[in-house]
């Protein structure tokens, strides 16, 4: 019988169950790779479109509030930029000395660059208005009927050009009192430097001078003014009749005697003169700019 109990006895099988990571086994990987993916996508987002140019983004929004419209009509994307990263210059290895050329440095450049020609452009005129001083002066001194009258004839170079003016002198007045018309050596000499400035591409300004002396006739409304705008139009005929283009001339002038060549002797005869100035290209820029920029202003005053 005893036998048999032993027989019939159960057989008990105790398992141990090792724990730790019974809730969520590996799963945590799955996760932690996830969250690395979309910190890579989202930085490589934040590089792209610090990579891509105001029109691009523009376009892209377009395209996503009308994409049929940007289909249809076509038009350039980032793929289009022939480098990715903007201003960082042909040599992707480098990582100092060409990044991030900024507006500052481009506005620099373009101003040094055009006061580089600004330089440019003084210089030839400088030198092509002391070869026109020489020429000038050689014809007078090679014409014996000239050489007379080269005392009343002053040559100067000014910042604003080649200054040519023929005075007046008492022996030998240029024109006659009172009046416009020319002496005949006066015709002589304007015919002259007509001819010298035939292949001179500068402007040229034309003034004529009186002294200080009232006029006669200046109750009938005729003064200095008159009579020097006048006599600076008879001269200007003369420069024509050489040959000179009237084109070249920038504006003809009446100054009366508000710019005494000798402001100690108003009355002297060399107050009296004619006054022509073979201008700089800056001197012609700056008088037919501010003379532009009148006319615009008269112009916007007008229109109601």
């Amino acid at each position: 019988m005893a036998g048999d109990a032993k027989k019939l006895q159960p057989i008990i099988i105790k398992r141990v169950k090792k724990g730790g990571h019974a809730a969520h086994g590996g799963a945590w990987k799955i996760a932690y790779a996830d969250f690395v993916t979309a910190m890579m996508a989202f930085f490589l987002l934040m590089w792209l479109l610090g990579s891509t140019s105001e029109g691009d983004k523009k376009g892209i929004s377009d395209y996503f509030q009308s994409p049929m419209k940007v289909a249809l009509q076509g038009g350039s994307g980032a793929g289009a930029s022939s480098s990715v990263i903007n201003g960082g210059g042909s040599d992707l290895t480098q990582t100092t000395g060409q990044a991030r050329r900024g507006d500052g440095a481009d506005k620099r450049a373009k101003k040094m660059s055009g006061e580089l020609k600004k330089a440019e452009v003084a210089r030839r005129d400088a030198q092509k208005l002391a070869e026109l001083s020489a020429k000038i002066a050689g014809a007078i001194s090679n014409n014996p009927k000239m050489a007379e009258f080269a005392s009343q004839i002053r040559l100067e170079i000014t910042p604003d050009g080649l200054l040519i003016q023929i005075v007046d002198d008492q022996k030998r007045p240029m024109f006659d009192s009172g009046s416009a018309a020319l002496k005949p050596y006066m015709r002589d000499i304007l015919r002259e430097i007509g001819t010298a400035l035939l292949d001179v591409e500068n402007k040229i300004s034309l003034d004529g001078h009186t002294d200080r002396s009232a006029y006669g006739n200046a109750g009938r409304g005729y003064s200095n003014w008159e009579l020097s705008a006048d006599r600076a139009n008879a001269s200007r005929r003369e420069l024509a009749d050489a040959g000179m283009p009237e084109e070249k001339l920038a504006r003809v002038v009446g100054m009366a005697s508000s710019l005494l060549l000798d402001a100690d002797n108003p009355l002297s005869p060399s107050n009296r003169r004619i006054s022509i100035l073979v201008m700089t290209k800056e001197a012609e820029e700056r008088l037919l700019g501010g003379l532009r920029v009148s006319a615009d202003a008269a112009d916007e005053v007008e229109t109601p």
